[in-house]
């Protein structure tokens, strides 16, 4: 298994994102909110990196620190080497929802990030129709959203985030409101387009199985105020295929995430129920 592993390209070790003790507070009424709590992580340039954790913990908002779209309490971010303390430009963005204009086809909505920009919208329209038949919307350019299914409002969203070929791609649940095969789908397309493209990656997901599967490593977070737990390297041969999904090694990772988890207290319901159904059997 290392040996397929090493096989495909590593990512560069120098970190194109690093956080450092990032630590956000919010005021509400009832007091001050510790979202993130001294978190500290380096997401490494071509790198594949998920972040598992329950509701609540604080992933989009670390999600969105980076970003620069919200300040930090207290702590440093750094893209490239070069502190964030404003919304950074360079990188592209995927939310759980697409966040199409109805009114726009699926070209304009693709091409807004370079109307935004002021860039030549006749330079980037070759590179939109690449992305496009890349993640399977070929001959869908001149669509309007109400015509696109969930699945396919997603991989225009994707081709957004991409369309001016930034180096870093922060991706927040974009598949979880999806029916399952849809996000298997998906989870296939975002890995090829990966591999093609070799962008450094954010994930943010609810999903164990997600994550592993995706990713060169996952980081578990806490419950609220959110920390780092754990940080696991996934040596799992690529491109991975869902057959992967019924293999010793895959459920090695993902029972390792879930013991955290129940570390944590997290599952401990879960944990509590399956041994009392145990113990009458």
């Amino acid at each position: 298994m290392e040996a397929r592993h090493a096989a495909h390209r590593e990512p560069d070790a120098t970190p194109l994102v690093r956080v450092v003790e990032a630590t956000k507070i919010y005021p509400t009424r009832d007091g001050l909110l510790c979202a993130l709590d001294r978190v500290s992580l380096d997401l490494r340039r071509g790198e594949f990196l998920a972040i598992v954790g329950p509701s609540g913990c604080g992933k989009s908002t670390l999600l969105l620190l980076i970003a620069g779209l919200i300040p930090l309490t207290s702590g440093r971010i750094y893209i490239d080497g070069v502190p964030v303390d404003r919304p950074y430009t360079e990188l592209g963005i995927v939310f759980q929802d697409a966040v199409l204009f109805e009114w726009r086809r699926v070209l304009d909505n693709l091409m807004l990030p370079i109307e935004i920009r002021g860039l030549d919208r006749r330079r980037y329209r070759a590179r939109a129709e690449e992305l496009l038949a890349l993640v399977g919307l070929e001959g869908f350019a001149r669509k309007y959203p109400h015509e696109l299914s969930g699945g396919m409002r997603q991989r225009v969203a994707l081709c957004r985030a991409l369309i001016h070929d930034p180096p870093l791609l922060l991706m927040d649940e974009p598949f979880g409101a999806l029916d399952a095969l849809t996000r298997d789908q998906l989870n296939l397309d975002l890995q090829s387009l990966w591999q093609q493209q070799r962008k450094t990656v954010l994930f943010i997901t609810h999903s164990i199985e997600e994550a592993v599967f995706l990713a060169d490593r996952v980081a578990v977070m806490s419950p609220r105020p959110g920390r780092i737990e754990a940080m696991l390297d996934i040596e799992l041969p690529r491109p991975r295929t869902f057959d992967l999904r019924e293999t010793p090694a895959f459920g090695r990772y993902t029972r390792e995430i879930r013991r955290c988890f129940e570390a944590q207290g997290v599952l401990q319901g879960m944990v509590t129920a399956g041994r009392a159904s145990a113990s009458r059997e």
